[in-house]
């Protein structure tokens, strides 16, 4: 039975004193990947910001089932290539959500990391540095990071922009087998095949939320 991940009750939210959200509202449902599509500006990364807990909204209401923290995975271009991180390291981060900052990961954690490299096809990556990976594999080591946190909402900006298909094909395969352990998948995207694979598609325009018709 599809129950409902997070709700959304006439949010408000944006930057700077002017909302790109007014009155949106949404119920995101387990067991389905949804594709959010909208113009640059729209809202989409507020929306996923708000979702995620680190865009407070400035009136409305937002419901989670459970007290869990959804994973958040942001686009390649918004991790700092400074950030002297190796992938494993990278990976091991999304454990935090369970484990804490700085408390010893356990077996079952290291199994976890472990297992969320070979799903993405990085494992023979773990020790290299983040920042010198081609874009296809950096996004793949943050989708793995994401997975990690093995939340029940999975939140994804964009993630396979400017990716060749192999990088593709990897990330789109990951997101259907999160789906049908009954998981929440929203991505937002400007990608037509993402939006085709996708079980529904929301539309994000004038601040509004629209459900549209998956193909």
């Amino acid at each position: 039975m599809t129950t409902t991940r997070v709700r959304l009750d006439a949010v408000h939210a944006g930057h700077d004193g002017t909302d790109v959200l007014c009155g949106a509202t949404l119920d995101l449902r387990a067991g389905a990947v949804t594709a959010l599509v909208g113009d640059n500006g729209s809202g989409k990364s507020t929306l996923l910001g708000v979702l995620a807990g680190t865009h407070p909204p400035r009136a409305g209401r937002v419901q989670h089932e459970g007290p869990q923290r959804p994973a958040f995975v942001p686009q390649r271009s918004a991790v700092p290539d400074a950030l002297p991180l190796t992938v494993l390291q990278t990976v091991r981060m999304g454990r935090w959500a369970r484990r804490g900052a700085w408390r010893r990961l356990r077996r079952e954690d290291h199994e976890a990391v472990a297992h969320c490299l070979d799903r993405l096809d990085v494992a023979d990556l773990a020790g290299r540095a983040l920042h010198t990976l081609s874009g296809g594999q950096r996004q793949r080591v943050l989708v793995a990071q994401g997975l990690a946190q093995e939340a029940d909402l999975l939140l994804l900006d964009e993630p396979s922009t400017g990716l060749d298909t192999d990088a593709r094909a990897a990330i789109a395969r990951v997101l259907t087998e999160e789906r049908d352990r009954g998981r929440a998948v929203l991505v937002a995207t400007h990608a037509a095949d993402e939006v085709r694979g996708a079980d529904r598609v929301l539309r994000l325009h004038g601040g509004h939320l629209s459900e549209e018709t998956a193909s």
